[in-house]
């Protein structure tokens, strides 16, 4: 059974209990959206062979440090670290470390600042140098999976017609949707109602109302979709080692359609439009 409540009810998480956010919800978004990604845009000149993630990691920390945010992952359930570097067949979870990046590879960064209480939460995707056609391809496809889900979230839709423009974008360019990881409801808490499955069919799941914020992250496969978690807990990887993408923003339902809150202010969300 789904209820919809006003969001300032609720305090904690809920299942099947979706809040309904108003304006000051979504300008507390806008503010932690936009600081997330002027963050994930500094990174951009920072992603080059020889650099390392945890490199990556301090300067995300100091420009959350030095704009009064907080990352929300630095100790979030014993993590370390204030962003999640995903490299080449890592699907998601990666630990920043210092192995330096190599020409060619392919890292997901993810991030979610608090500001204010509010939770900006985003990911995309930095080549290292010169990348294969391949990996390329994957990241171009990645891009427009999200993009598509994004288009089918408005009001009168389902989540599972998000699900389902992802999944019949990316399955049509012959990749695949990792189905262990979802996106999630976002506002004042980090992970809320209701999941966001990558896949799924038309008019199925949650109906879609203004008020409603979320993430969509599809995590897209060269190869089957298949993860296993690595001994550290958090590491997913693909099980054939494929390469592995993932974009995520996170966005909000409104009357007319939805605003995406996590837009790069330089417009660098697609590391490949910013090299055109």
């Amino acid at each position: 059974m789904i209820t919809f409540v006003d969001a300032e009810a609720k305090s904690r998480r809920t299942s099947g209990v979706i809040p309904l956010h108003g304006e000051a919800g979504f300008a507390g978004m806008r503010k932690a959206g936009r600081l997330t990604a002027e963050a994930l845009d500094l990174l951009v000149d920072a992603v080059q062979p020889g650099v390392t993630t945890l490199a990556l990691d301090k300067l995300a920390y100091e420009f959350a440090r030095d704009h009064n945010a907080i990352p929300a992952t630095l100790f979030y359930k014993g993590y370390r670290h204030s962003i999640c570097t995903s490299i080449n067949h890592v699907v998601c979870h990666g630990i920043p470390e210092d192995r330096p990046l190599r020409e060619g590879d392919i890292v997901n960064i993810d991030l979610t600042l608090i500001v204010d209480g509010w939770y900006g939460d985003s990911s995309r995707m930095y080549p290292v140098g010169e990348i294969s056609r391949k990996a390329e391809r994957l990241i171009e496809v990645t891009y427009e999976s999200l993009e598509a889900g994004i288009a089918a979230a408005k009001p009168g839709n389902t989540t599972g017609d998000i699900g389902a423009a992802i999944q019949t974008h990316a399955e049509a360019e012959r990749t695949s949707v990792v189905r262990d990881f979802v996106g999630h409801g976002v506002g004042q808490l980090f992970h809320d109602e209701p999941n966001i499955m990558h896949f799924g069919t038309p008019g199925t799941g949650v109906p879609l109302r203004p008020g409603m914020i979320f993430t969509i992250e599809p995590m897209i496969n060269l190869g089957r979709p298949h993860v296993k978690i690595l001994a550290d807990g958090w590491t997913a990887v693909t099980r054939d080692r494929t390469l592995s993408a993932q974009a995520e923003h996170s966005i909000g339902i409104t009357e007319t359609g939805n605003e995406v809150f996590t837009l790069s202010p330089r417009g660098l969300f697609n590391p490949l439009d910013a090299r055109r």
